[in-house]
């Protein structure tokens, strides 16, 4: 049987995962925030290889430390300022009794929501033009299970990718044991998606005809290539992805998922991991009950390595799907181009 995306080709085909999004892209704003919501809980893991990160709640993930899962996981623009976007996510889960119980009161609960930013400062052209810290309550109250709005939307708003627009990326997949697996990104690379010719660099990864309608382009724009940028200043990014799925992984499991997750990002963006990015992937397991597959179990090798290389390559796919709806910006500092405006060229004429 051959793979094929959920009804969405989005995150939210994942039972139990929900998105809600909120920006700003009037001048001199272009930021926003996304948040991942998992009403039931979901164990989480997370793996950090960028050399800059923005992170909060991350080393509780870890699978030496003693809480399993997490509520919500906030991925915004505002750089180290978004991290406050968290604190109103927590106050809005408090209000539904969503987290760790610690007492006997209703709402005697402590929500788990590990976040990360990205370097989208001054982008719209005012450093202080950043996400306000409602703004993260704002976006979990419009969290469905629905379509997720692409390219400059959420935390996507501001985000680049050299010199091309970046933005939110999401895509799934549904495995032949009927396990889903999706992905989430907010694309903003040192690094390109782009390669010499042209061509978007995670098309190869395209499930079926998703990608059929690219082609390589034959324009050549000057000024955008892989090695040159149109924004001035130093080059300040990070990719931050969820990759979540319904089969039920354990602690250890679901960060090994996120480890793999980064080989999607390495195979749509070059380059990635450097010390001016600081990417980050969230895995979820949104499955409930025992038993949980542990990766020092011989027998739920196979099906956690299907699910791994389902990770990966889903966030690859997470990527082109950011690059192709993502939208032309003006900025004081100039235009950033799309993929679409830069090489129009790539996409075949019906």
């Amino acid at each position: 049987m051959t793979m094929k995306p959920g009804p969405h080709n989005a995150i939210t085909d994942v039972p139990g995962v929900l998105v809600g999004q909120v920006e700003r892209v009037d001048p001199p704003y272009l930021t926003g925030t996304t948040v991942v919501h998992v009403p039931g809980t979901a164990v989480a893991g997370v793996d950090v290889r960028g050399g800059a990160p923005g992170t909060r709640e991350t080393d509780l993930l870890d699978p030496v430390n003693s809480n399993p899962g997490a509520n919500a996981v906030v991925l915004t623009g505002g750089s180290a300022y978004g991290l406050d976007t968290a604190g109103s996510v927590l106050r809005w889960l408090e209000e539904r009794a969503q987290g760790v119980r610690v007492g006997p009161g209703e709402r005697d609960v402590v929500p788990i929501v590990p976040t990360a930013v990205i370097f989208d400062l001054g982008r719209g052209g005012d450093f202080t033009a950043r996400p306000e810290p409602s703004w993260g309550a704002d976006a979990i109250a419009a969290a469905t299970d629905g379509p997720v709005a692409l390219g400059n939307h959420g935390a996507g708003a501001g985000a680049r990718a050299r010199s091309l627009k970046g933005g939110v990326g999401s895509a799934s997949v549904r495995l032949e044991d009927g396990t889903t697996v999706g992905a989430l990104v907010v694309v903003n690379a040192a690094g390109s998606a782009v390669d010499a010719g042209g061509r978007l660099y995670g098309a190869r990864s395209g499930l079926g005809d998703e990608f059929a309608h690219l082609r390589t382009p034959t324009d050549r724009p000057e000024l955008i290539t892989p090695g040159r940028t149109l924004i001035p200043g130093p080059a300040m990014n990070t990719v931050i992805a969820v990759v979540a799925t319904d089969l039920p992984l354990d602690k250890a499991a679901t960060r090994r998922m996120a480890m793999v997750a980064h080989d999607g990002l390495a195979r749509a963006i070059d380059p990635i991991h450097t010390l001016v990015d600081g990417d980050s992937v969230f895995a979820l397991s949104t499955a409930s009950g025992e038993p949980r597959l542990s990766v020092t179990d011989p027998t739920a090798l196979g099906q956690l390595e299907t699910v791994y290389a389902a990770g990966a390559r889903t966030l690859s796919r997470a990527v082109v799907h950011a690059m192709l709806a993502a939208e032309t910006v003006d900025t004081p500092a100039g235009p950033i181009l799309s993929y679409r405006d830069a090489y129009p060229s790539a996409f075949r004429i019906a």
